[in-house]
């Protein structure tokens, strides 16, 4: 890995505040020294907001080819057609279409090899949506694109002190009881215990499996998806050697602080796990996909629409993806560095491991 890291960053839906946060998080003095930022959008749309935000420190170095790109200044490789229009807090096609192209152009640039990381700013689901990208977000086209096997790849917010992976991420709610099955909360287990070893650098992760019915599903009185599907997975992954536990009902978990006693936390939906975290987590959080070949962060909130255009948005959210995402970086690094060439077992060793078995 290069020093400093190369870290790409994706514009996202322009008419959001995406550009907004990525310039507030950029102009701080000293930053360049810690990485090199490679923005991947357009140099005219992020040129024509600096101006309107007033922001008289911040400078770019537009260019064409990733390859251009150096350390010590705020990179920008155009992907886009000249004379967008920008439209604060509406979406378009046009933008929706730009941020498709960014990302297809930064994830190119992760397989050659051209960046170390990857940071997205929040997309508009409908506006990317089309025939060339089927997804309903950025966790599912990566999932496709970046990950050596799609099932490994997980949605994490975290913070400092929680970290929630999601068994259903963009589902409808009407459709989430058939998806939590054995194998799904198995999948997702199991994935956030190999992130948090891997990537948050944690030997042996306590993870907290949540239900998806009220009360526990109250022995089945209010769904059996309890007895069916979470605790046989639950103890499958024990069996296997994952510490797991529970399944625990949500309201009890994270009213009590119960969350705080475990480095994990699996819930079934998207709503279950996100809006307690995000209500704790405030504008620290960040978003991870987990499994794939490469890190991949973003902030954990979305476009921004209602405060488009005032330039009044925090960007804690976007510097701390950075941030994050730089160490989950080193920490893959120097995690695959150690346990590259494990020591062979000595013959004592596998003697002893025979008589156990």
């Amino acid at each position: 890995m290069h020093n400093p890291i190369r870290v790409g960053i994706t514009h996202g839906d322009f008419n959001g505040i995406g550009y907004e946060v990525i310039i507030k998080a950029l102009d701080e003095e000293g930053i360049l020294d810690l990485f090199t930022p490679i923005i991947f959008g357009s140099p005219e749309i992020l040129n024509q907001i600096r101006k309107e935000m007033g922001t008289e420190t911040f400078r770019f170095a537009p260019m064409r080819k990733v390859s251009d790109a150096q350390a010590g200044r705020v990179n920008v490789v155009d992907v886009c057609p000249r004379g967008m229009e920008l439209t604060p807090g509406h979406p378009s096609q046009e933008a929706g279409e730009a941020a498709v192209a960014a990302l297809d152009a930064a994830c190119n640039a992760l397989e050659a090899g051209e960046i170390d990381l990857l940071v997205t700013a929040p997309i508009n689901k409908k506006t990317i949506f089309s025939e060339n990208f089927p997804f309903p977000g950025h966790t599912e086209f990566l999932a496709q694109r970046l990950a050596e096997d799609s099932k490994n790849a997980t949605m994490i917010l975290f913070d400092d002190e929680i970290r929630v992976a999601l068994v259903t991420t963009h589902k409808a709610l009407r459709d989430v009881p058939e998806a939590i099955t054995k194998q799904a909360v198995m999948n997702t287990v199991k994935n956030l215990d190999a992130a948090l070893k891997q990537d948050f650098r944690m030997d042996k992760p306590r993870i907290a499996v949540l239900s998806l019915n009220p009360h526990n599903g109250d022995n089945g009185l209010l769904g059996d998806e309890e007895i069916k599907e979470i605790i046989p997975a639950i103890s499958e992954c024990v069996a296997e050697g994952v510490l797991a536990f529970g399944p625990f009902a949500a309201d009890g978990f994270f009213g009590t602080n119960e969350f705080l006693k475990y480095d994990g936390i699996v819930a079934m939906y998207h709503d279950q796990g996100l809006a307690p975290f995000k209500a704790l987590a405030r504008e620290y959080g960040v978003n991870y996909t987990a499994g794939l070949k490469y890190v991949r962060t973003s902030p954990d909130h979305g476009t921004g629409y209602n405060i488009a255009g005032k330039y009044e948005a925090d960007p804690t959210s976007m510097r701390q993806a950075i941030y994050q995402g730089i160490d989950l970086a080193r920490n893959r690094e120097k995690y695959l560095e150690i346990t590259s060439n494990p020591l062979p077992i000595s013959k004592q060793d596998s003697r002893r491991k025979s008589s156990e078995e």
